[in-house]
């Protein structure tokens, strides 16, 4: 009964927050978040999260790099201000690629990596094809995702094959992280269709999230089968607050993850974040055991 005091004590403070940073949203703060500095807009919410929210990308990053014994190289797909990219840069030995399309994260983005040699920023908007009519943004607690409007504030868009053929450095792609609001499912299956002959088979961590991608038009299961049929099988599996759930196949989760379906209120509902190991990736699946043990089964 206390905890659930507490916690409702937090949630009440933090929103309250919140309220009061929305009324000047643009004013620029410094922030610590898992060991980096960043430079964000007063309104974000990344500063709100509590561990081990955001780690557990970091923590596959690095036992990727131990595993394999070499650099990182690493896309990062729906960038934001680069706290992923800084974290991962500041965990182990790797390069970034940075790819974002909103005009108003990306100035925090290069404020954050902009000066760094590991990293490349890519000031488009990813996409299956080269073109899209998701063109205007829509910003919502420091997150952007793209729809179909009358505005049109999005960049360029650019296609996985075009990223691939202008970075030639990143031939042997390692890991690959995307966060984009509901496009996920089709982007990291077509940036891995990309780098297909790549003979390291980049480790994927992504948003999987049921509830926006149906809201954007697309079909959360569908991702599935496309990975399986690219040789993916091994995932773990954790909930929108870090904190793992488990392990499972590429084959079973579909019928797992029905629970994604739920709506918390007006505002709220679960999702998952995802770490997916190629069948061959010897390396990977080390990793992936070591910050996701077998044993704890979805």
């Amino acid at each position: 009964m206390y905890e659930t005091l507490r916690h409702h004590a937090v949630r009440l403070k933090v929103h309250a927050g919140w309220f009061v940073r929305d009324l000047f949203p643009h004013r620029k703060v410094v922030r610590e978040v898992l060991g980096v500095d960043l430079t964000l807009p007063w309104s974000h919410r990344l500063p709100d999260f509590i561990s081990p929210y955001g780690e557990n990308l970091v923590d596959l990053a690095r036992e990727l790099a131990e595993a394999d014994g070499e650099q990182l190289t690493f896309i990062d797909v729906g960038a934001n201000v680069g706290d992923s990219t800084k974290q991962v840069l500041h965990a182990c030995d790797a390069r970034a690629i940075c790819v974002e399309a909103d005009p108003y994260y990306l100035e925090y983005l290069h404020l954050n990596v902009g000066d760094d040699p590991r990293v490349t920023i890519v000031e488009a908007l990813l996409t299956p094809e080269e073109s899209t009519a998701a063109t205007t943004a829509v910003r919502v607690g420091g997150t952007t995702r793209f729809e179909e409007g009358e505005v049109g504030d999005a960049l360029a868009s650019v296609s996985p094959a075009a990223l691939r053929a202008g970075h030639p450095g990143f031939e042997r792609l390692r890991l690959i992280k995307s966060d984009t609001d509901g496009y996920d499912v089709l982007l990291v299956p077509a940036l891995v269709e990309s780098w297909a002959d790549n003979p390291t088979k980049p480790a994927l961590f992504f948003e999987y999230d049921h509830i926006l991608t149906r809201k954007v038009g697309n079909d959360p299961l569908a991702v599935w089968p496309r990975l399986e049929a690219l040789g993916y099988r091994d995932i773990g599996v954790w909930d929108n607050g870090g904190h793992l759930v488990g392990r499972t196949t590429v084959s079973e989760i579909a019928a797992k993850a029905d629970v994604l379906d739920e709506v918390w209120g007006k505002l709220n509902h679960p999702y998952w974040d995802v770490a997916v190991i190629h069948a061959d990736d010897a390396a990977g699946q080390t990793a992936l055991e070591r910050i996701a043990p077998a044993s704890k089964t979805l």
